[in-house]
């Protein structure tokens, strides 16, 4: 058999072939544009992304035989918000993770509503990504539009309905929308009702193994596939990406350097952060995790290298920053050039250099940018080290950790070993590894991990870089409480 996995991303669609022993038999991706109509906002239109899957499957199946396909499966980006009218037709283009335009009601869930109140219902607290917050956002702007809402979802959601013809979600993608008890894995009726929505209005829920239902026959012909093809409910884009790196069961973590960054920590039990700075969520696997979130990670370098440098050259750029510069960069970057999640929860933070010389140079700056995500990564691994969770090593994937002089920095920043996975194609792979357990190649997700993800290098913390990183990160913290009060 085999199994398509969809890695449904911000800017583009990567497109997986997997066969039942786990290789990987062909990859495509799609692009597709992303809109930012006003300073702070970012959404995309749904139907994109139904073109890219469309176009992309027959495509990724030439020189396959289609009729082996037996299943698919979508890792997704997560919080999106997806609303449907009577008529199953989009009714505005989706409000994305990354969009910042709901502080007010952020501010509102969390500080009259109150964020144990929202702890109690969901297990978690507003951020401005976060689905709810969105509803709120449109309910008091746009409230004509609101009233004709009838189904809400999550962008990989709406490719499975179209798919499908099935309502639908998963539980580790619906955890990230303050609507989910998460610890009971089903719909919040008090958060429903705050956000003045049924849950007939919401899709049904599933574990992210299980199919919905198969393909609607026009959809089939469409790509070329049989109308026996499972649709499996795929997961959110951090959950299905720690399963293709094999991060399941209780205690492992992975650490994605993806366009946002995220400490992923699973366990079998339910567990919350007492701070509400790490996400409590429903895993791929059917256990839980608590997940800290950067808004901005390999985003930071793809922006300082071609908008800012103009250069297509990431290697080359990096190549000047030798092993002994590491430790002794006297120039510091905050990561936070789409606001910030996972501590700070605050979506007007700003990018900032700090520290420059005359004598500062093109690689110091390039160097202060990959420190500055490590040190933001740390952050998160701090607040869930403080909950006493011993982090001894992580598994890490992402675009960001193609880079060895990242994976370096990371290393000793963190001072853990950091495994890279064989296969680096986290969310695709995940989706595929989720379609052959619904399609009953594998018993469950554990099984299926275990057979198909194995670690292709380890980078090693140095115990001199890692103190003189304690000394970088202790004065790095100290820049945004400093400049927290500074709004532009």
């Amino acid at each position: 058999m085999y199994f398509i996995g969809l890695d449904l991303g911000t800017s583009a669609l990567k497109l997986l072939l997997m066969d039942e022993g786990g290789q990987i038999l062909n990859i495509v991706t799609k692009e597709y544009p992303l809109e930012f109509p006003q300073p702070g906002w970012s959404q995309q239109n749904p139907d994109d992304w139904l073109r890219a899957v469309l176009s992309g499957v027959p495509e990724l199946l030439q020189g396959f035989d289609a009729a082996q396909v037996a299943g698919i499966a979508a890792g997704g980006q997560m919080h999106g918000l997806v609303v449907l009218d009577e008529h199953d037709k989009v009714i505005r283009p989706a409000i994305l993770w990354n969009d910042g335009r709901t502080q007010k009601q952020v501010e509102y869930l969390n500080g009259t509503i109150g964020k144990e109140t929202l702890s109690e219902r969901t297990a978690n607290i507003a951020f401005a990504g976060f689905t709810a917050p969105k509803l709120l956002w449109m309910r008091e702007n746009e409230p004509e539009l609101f009233a004709r809402i009838r189904k809400i979802m999550l962008p990989k959601d709406y490719i499975n309905y179209r798919l499908t013809g099935v309502h639908c979600t998963d539980y580790s993608d619906a955890s990230g929308m303050l609507l989910l008890d998460v610890k009971n894995k089903r719909w919040s009726a008090e958060m429903l009702e705050l956000c003045g929505v049924s849950e007939d209005q919401m899709p049904a829920l599933y574990e992210s193994w299980q199919p919905v239902g198969t393909l609607l026959p026009g959809m089939a012909a469409a790509m070329g596939l049989s109308s026996h093809v499972k649709v499996c409910a795929g997961a959110g884009d951090n959950a299905a990406a720690a399963v293709g790196c094999g991060v399941v069961g209780d205690g492992g973590c992975n650490i994605s350097l993806g366009t946002s960054g995220t400490v992923f920590i699973t366990s079998k039990d339910f567990r919350v952060d007492s701070q509400n700075a790490l996400h409590s969520f429903d895993h791929a696997d059917g256990g839980y995790h608590l997940m800290g979130c950067i808004l901005s990670a390999a985003s930071c370098n793809k922006w300082w290298m071609e908008e800012i440098l103009k250069t297509g050259d990431f290697a080359g750029e990096q190549t000047p920053i030798t092993p002994e510069r590491l430790g002794k960069n006297d120039v510091y970057f905050l990561p936070y050039l789409m606001g910030e999640r996972s501590p700070h929860n605050d979506p007007a933070a700003r990018g900032a250099f700090i520290g420059l010389r005359m004598d500062s140079t093109r690689a110091d700056m390039t160097q202060a940018v990959l420190e500055g995500v490590a040190f933001a990564i740390r952050d998160c691994v701090e607040i869930a080290r403080a909950q006493g969770i011993a982090i001894g090593r992580s598994r890490v994937c992402g675009g960001g950790a193609k880079s060895p002089l990242w994976r370096q920095i990371l290393a000793n920043v963190l001072g853990i070993p950091l495994e890279l996975p064989q296969t680096e194609q986290g969310p695709g792979y995940g989706g595929a590894m989720l379609a052959a357990v619904g399609c009953g190649a594998y018993p469950d997700v554990q099984s299926c991990a275990k057979a198909l993800t194995s670690v292709k290098t380890v980078t090693e913390p140095d115990p001199a870089l890692t103190a003189a990183y304690e000394g970088k990160y202790n004065r790095w913290r100290q820049l945004y409480p400093a400049l927290k009060g500074v709004r532009l």
